[in-house]
């Protein structure tokens, strides 16, 4: 006798029909629990920030990810309910996979799988019970990519794990597995490009760790250029390595270590007998990992360079979250096109980093320049020069004391009006001009000056005193210093994750600077209070936000150097910290030819602020200067054309809330709308009062229409009691207690029994939730013509 699979004849949800028919296939072919992950989250949900609040979006969750090993996955799974096609969510899944980067693509909707192979493009249909094995997918996947037989042993080896230690994330693993891979097949220059604050430093280790413990590299070096790098990445990324590591300086050369770190300026200068590097012979390392390699060590006639190339029989990784392409410094030159990029964009639509919103002020004497009266002299007694001097050159060529006054005085308001402690970082023209900052700001807060003197401090390469509060200023635990104010000395490697305020008083031409200067706040620090920061800009600075290189691959230009060249008569710490910017590098301060005046002092110029502009960041990447209500009115209106065709969507809808998710992903948010319409209206009415002008009515007036109207006279007994009570729900709580069983489960209803024993009184479940859609049209026959 024939039988038919029940699959068939009954109906199953998506949670069934994976502990029916997915998960035994999976056990069938050998897969184990630990190689099978269920509802795999990947990204932590956008920060959206809706004025002064941040919302996490939807994170990104795959139904299955399968993996050989932890650090080699090689599958995705997508489940559908049994009434939906096989091929149902095939479209997101190689989506996910993409990101993921994962070679195999599945659904199921309890009948058979779907599979896509991402190498081949080949999709094919295979029974239950011809579901893959892990071996199977891993040597497919190995012939697809060409690894090597003998190589094959680097890839599996597994990540650097400890107990309560961090796992790495999506990307991280990707960058790692591909650095790992390209290894593997013999290319020994490569460049990753990851957006500062996404854990570059912690990725290099897990590609160290892999490449030393498979024994594939045995002698490392880790190159950066600064002090503070070198020391944070010995004491917290690659402190498992203690006792294998040391630190390279010219008064200790070991030998006897297989991993070693180096400051750039520790190992080389111009007189041989600082060329500490040329102490190791040409083949003793076969790893060199530099950090930051936008910088010197992309120049082809840098010192730096110098040392790279004497090890050139080393395999090479550079890390950069801003790659350089201009007529003198190129990074892809040198290493090859990036292996794998991972942008402040995509990190901040993942919600690993922190969005931002943009203050921009202009001032009257940046808009129209000082000039100076005939043989006006400055405070010193100096004749000032006849000229216009622009915005670009205050604090460089002259300084209008009341300008910088004004500055702080706009940052010490703006921090009163929201959180006098929160962690700032204010970008000057020079040194001279922190200094000065450092004081207008003191100024404008002495009651907290009084409290502790070192709540605005100048952290800047010739104060000792500030840069010996660098690590105070960036750690979570330390309230004092607040405010730092610098020149250049922060714009990298410093990790304020609590960084919430980020002032540009200095005209910043260069992408590279900027990158690394927005990169101060993009850290997220949730058990802080970070989830967003601001950029205060008195210049024309955030212009560069709309530049297409700001979020993609360098164009190259003629764009020069912005760094210094070697310099071993400064100490270490200073030598990296950056000279001014490309433009300003093209402008010699004006003098004075008789007295050598290289920097005029007035005071006594009016200043004002005579505009002030708030952008925030939208959904695509980019700054929008409407007001959030003006932001949802045309978002309301690119989704629906019009009033009639919003009505036939919302009302064909099985659940209205999947719309409201709809709308969320696109940033709308009805929680934050109610605060500006009112909390008394649901989303319905807020959506035809701000898309289509129509006068709202609020949860109470629907309620005591439909009551007027008699509705529930067609219902008796239980039923219309408890109709009645869901009635009285909607007025506080929304169109949601007509969606789904969970309202019944209140302790309200616990007198009328168990859910189960309610719904016999509606004639059961499916009875039950067609009069709920039945009541949920009722509810908007009012006050709108709504056709049912």
């Amino acid at each position: 006798m024939n039988t038919i699979n029940p699959i068939h004849k009954i109906k199953f949800s998506e949670e069934d029909v994976r502990a029916k028919y997915i998960d035994p296939s999976l056990r069938n072919s050998n897969w184990k629990d630990e190689q099978v992950i269920r509802e795999y989250v990947f990204t932590d949900g956008r920060i959206n920030v809706i004025k002064n609040k941040s919302i996490r979006g939807k994170v990104k969750k795959a139904d299955y990810v399968l993996s050989y090993k932890s650090n080699i996955p090689l599958a995705i799974i997508e489940a559908k309910k049994n009434s939906l096609p096989l091929s149902e969510g095939m479209q997101q899944g190689r989506e996910y996979a993409e990101i993921l980067d994962i070679p195999f693509v599945y659904t199921s909707n309890g009948k058979g799988f779907l599979e896509f192979d991402r190498s081949t493009g080949v999709t094919k249909e295979i029974s239950l019970d011809k579901f893959p094995t892990p071996e199977d997918l891993l040597l497919r996947y190995y012939d697809a990519e060409n690894i090597p037989l003998d190589k094959r042993e680097i890839i599996e080896e597994s990540y650097y794990y400890m107990k309560g230690a961090k796992s790495p994330r999506y990307y991280q693993r990707i960058a790692i597995n591909r650095t790992v891979e390209t290894i593997a097949k013999g290319q020994d220059r490569i460049l990753l490009v990851m957006a500062t604050g996404t854990g570059k430093t912690y990725t290099a280790f897990q590609i160290i760790y892999r490449l030393w413990k498979s024994r594939a590299k045995k002698r490392i070096l880790f190159l950066a250029d600064r002090n503070i790098l070198v020391d944070q990445t010995m004491t917290n990324d690659f402190r498992s390595f203690e006792g294998i590591m040391t630190k390279i300086s010219r008064d200790k050369i070991g030998k006897a270590y297989e991993i070693y770190l180096g400051l750039y300026q520790s190992m080389t200068g111009n007189e041989e007998w600082q060329q500490v590097y040329k102490e190791f012979g040409q083949d003793f390392f076969d790893l060199i990992v530099i950090d930051e390699c936008h910088r010197g060590s992309a120049k082809e006639n840098s010192a730096w360079r110098e040392v790279l190339e004497y090890f050139s029989s080393a395999t090479q990784i550079g890390l950069t979250a801003t790659p350089k392409e201009t007529k003198d410094v190129s990074s892809s030159h040198y290493f090859g096109e990036p292996i794998y990029t991972y942008s402040l964009k995509q990190g901040i639509d993942d919600g690993f980093l922190a969005p931002y919103k943009v203050i921009k002020y202009v001032i009257n004497n940046d808009a129209t320049g000082f000039r100076p009266y005939k043989n006006q002299r400055d405070k010193y007694g100096n004749i000032i020069t006849d000229k216009i001097f622009e915005a670009s050159d205050f604090n460089k060529n002259i300084v209008l004391s009341d300008r910088n006054k004004l500055v702080a005085k706009a940052i010490a308001d703006f921090m009163k009006e929201n959180n006098r402690y929160m962690k700032t970082i204010v970008f000057c023209k020079d040194i001279e001009h922190a200094q000065e900052m450092a004081m207008n700001l003191s100024n404008e807060n002495p009651d907290l000056i009084k409290l502790n003197d070192k709540y605005v401090i100048p952290i800047t390469g010739d104060n000792k005193e500030g840069k010996a509060q660098l690590d105070n200023f960036i750690s979570p635990r330390e309230k004092y210093p607040v405010i730092a104010t610098t020149s250049k000395l922060l714009t990298t490697g410093v990790d304020a994750k609590t960084c919430k305020l980020i002032v540009l008083d200095t005209n910043i031409a260069s992408m590279t600077e900027f990158k690394q200067i927005i990169g101060r706040g993009t850290r997220v620090d949730e058990n802080n209070d970070k989830t967003w920061f601001t950029i205060m800009d008195f210049g024309e600075s955030t212009k560069l936000f709309a530049d297409p290189n700001f979020d993609g691959d360098p164009i190259p230009d003629e764009d020069f150097d912005t760094y210094p060249p070697l310099d071993t008569d400064r100490p270490e710490d200073e030598i990296s910290e950056p000279t001014d910017d490309k433009d300003e590098d093209k402008k010699k301060p004006i003098e004075n030819k008789e007295l050598k005046i290289k920097k005029f002092y007035v005071d006594g110029v009016e200043a004002t602020i005579i505009h002030r502009q708030i952008q925030m960041l939208d959904g695509d990447g980019k700054l929008k200067t409407e007001s959030y209500t003006d932001f949802t009115r045309k978002t309301l209106k690119n989704d629906f054309a019009n009033l009639d065709d919003f009505l036939k969507k919302w009302n064909s809808a099985d659940k209205k809330n999947i719309i409201l998710q709809e709308l969320e992903k696109k940033n709308i948010y009805f929680a934050v709308l109610k605060e500006e319409v009112g909390g008394e209206f649901d989303e319905f009415d807020i959506i035809c009062h701000l898309a289509f002008d129509k006068k709202p009515l609020t949860k109470k007036e629907r309620v005591l229409g439909v009551k007027n109207r008699n509705y529930l006279k067609k219902y008796s007994g239980l039923a219309a009691e408890i109709l009645e009570i869901l009635l009285d729900r909607y007025a506080d709580e929304g169109i949601k207690v007509f969606e789904g069983f969970d309202a019944l489960k209140l302790p309200r209803f616990e007198k009328y029994g168990t859910a189960p024993k309610i719904l016999k009184n509606f004639g059961g479940k499916e009875n039950y939730l067609n009069i709920m859609k039945d009541i949920s049209h009722e509810i908007y026959a009012g006050g709108l013509n709504v056709s049912r």
